[in-house]
């Protein structure tokens, strides 16, 4: 961020972007278990942190997406709000779609560095993706007057392809020159070679999203919320962030409602200030009050009235109840598992907001132990730090 935030407002960003990486690795052992009462059978009252199990699901409703992880791992979730993270850090806290639709495919896209579960709004993206790239190297090559082969189309994208897909603009000149004149020393196939590769970086469309009303539209959203807050152009940014992932009117919508009430809690809003502006950008502001007004704390209800399943409009009315009602971070993140479902889905919406009421430790914040059991904590937190800058 070019501009610094006051400090208390910094100490609340940060406590509320750890809180989404914490909620989500607490509730990855139980992730996509539907049964409430296997949850509290197989985890008690403390169900944080536990063991990805495919036995877990054993004789009731479910998806075991999570072989192979460890306590403290992050979901799939987590890998996107990262890639989302590194890419605002590499532009100084502003967003850039070209530059995270690249991340986004080099991260989860084949050689990438995510294993793990791919879910439709990435597969549809991955797959959306590819299919923009064919189109622009169709139309860059049906421009260009240089007669070529078509062994030599062929080579002209693999020399292009990788350089696509790292860099951009006029850094993109250079090193795909040098590179097709390892096997082309004619300035006329280097000249078709630079203008494929600009073409095909200048028409990829911002909009490469799957048409999905599901969670990924918003979980992703805390750090772009914490670099935006309370700038004009924020819903701007988030409709652009979501429509690359999520290219669906309604899961924009949602994505507005989150962002608002994030913005809110991060700027010092109270809680029900905060939910009153989010809930007037919902498309379904009546599910959301019916939410908050169900009191004491009862997720599992809320689960049974709602919905547990990825979908915004379960998924939203289910988050706005436990963050109207629970007390605590740690209530809130176990209430959260227990109610089943897409427990890390809605858990980047429940840790963040709950972090930037409570903060870090005490009787209420984020417990402090919980903090450490996140994997690559370190690297995570620090890059927070960096993010969202103080003053030195």
């Amino acid at each position: 961020m070019t501009k610094k935030p006051p400090e208390e407002r910094r100490t609340r960003m940060l406590a509320a972007l750890s809180g989404g990486w914490v909620a989500d690795a607490a509730g990855l052992g139980l992730h996509w278990l539907y049964s409430s009462e296997r949850i509290l059978d197989v985890a008690g009252q403390r169900p944080e942190f536990l063991s990805p199990r495919v036995d877990y699901f054993d004789g009731v409703f479910g998806f075991f997406a999570h072989e192979g992880k460890k306590p403290g791992d992050m979901s799939h979730y987590g890998a996107a709000t990262k890639v989302l993270t590194d890419s605002l850090l590499a532009n100084d806290g502003q967003l850039n779609v070209r530059d995270y639709q690249r991340r986004f495919v080099n991260y989860f896209g084949p050689g990438g560095g995510w294993q793990g579960f791919i879910d439709n709004p990435t597969r549809w993206t991955l797959i959306n993706l590819a299919a923009n790239e064919q189109k622009a190297i169709e139309e860059a090559f049906a421009s260009i007057d240089t007669d070529l082969t078509d062994k030599q189309k062929r080579v002209l994208v693999q020399k292009v392809m990788p350089y696509v897909r790292r860099l951009s603009g006029v850094a993109l000149a250079a090193p795909v020159r040098e590179a097709i004149n390892l096997t082309y020393k004619e300035s006329g196939i280097q000249d078709a070679g630079v203008f494929l590769a600009q073409t095909i970086d200048r028409k990829l469309s911002p909009e490469s999203g799957a048409d999905d009303t599901q969670l990924p539209a918003v979980s992703k959203l805390p750090p772009l919320v914490a670099c935006y807050a309370g700038k004009q152009d924020l819903m701007a940014q988030v409709d652009a962030a979501v429509r690359v992932t999520n290219n669906s009117d309604e899961a924009v919508a949602w994505a507005h409602c989150t962002a608002r009430l994030l913005e809110g809690l991060f700027l010092g809003q109270a809680l029900a200030e905060a939910m009153d502006a989010a809930a007037e950008l919902a498309p379904d502001a009546a599910s959301l009050a019916h939410a908050r007004t169900s009191a004491p704390l009862d997720a599992i209800n809320a689960g049974d009235t709602f919905g547990r399943t990825c979908y915004l409009d379960e998924a939203m009315p289910v988050s706005f109840h436990i963050i109207s009602q629970a007390q605590s971070f740690a209530e809130a993140v176990r209430a959260n598992i227990h109610c089943g479902g897409d427990s890390c889905g809605r858990a980047w919406l429940i840790g963040p907001a709950m972090a930037a009421i409570h903060g870090v430790g005490g009787e209420r914040g984020i417990p402090l132990s919980w903090l450490s059991r996140v994997t690559g904590a370190a690297d995570l937190y620090g890059d927070l730090e960096a993010l969202i800058p103080g003053e030195r």
